[in-house]
């Protein structure tokens, strides 16, 4: 590696309003994902839950009661 003005000497700081951009913006972006992914959820499962409604359902089982004669 060549030794170059860049490699010797650390960036300069970022400002403090720099800094709250940069944080604002990543919160930003990670609360986006979050709600993508909780709405491709909320889709998927409102989805399996229309399809299972949508289906007959078994008719319930009754109990056969034996009596004592």
């Amino acid at each position: 590696m060549t030794k170059t003005q860049d490699n010797l000497f650390k960036p300069e700081k970022l400002s403090a309003q720099a800094k709250s951009e940069q944080t604002t913006s990543i919160a930003k972006d990670i609360l986006a994902d979050e709600a993508s992914a909780r709405q491709k959820k909320t889709d998927r499962l409102r989805a399996l839950r229309l399809a299972q409604e949508a289906e007959p359902s078994p008719a319930p089982k009754t109990k056969k009661t034996g009596k004592k004669v």
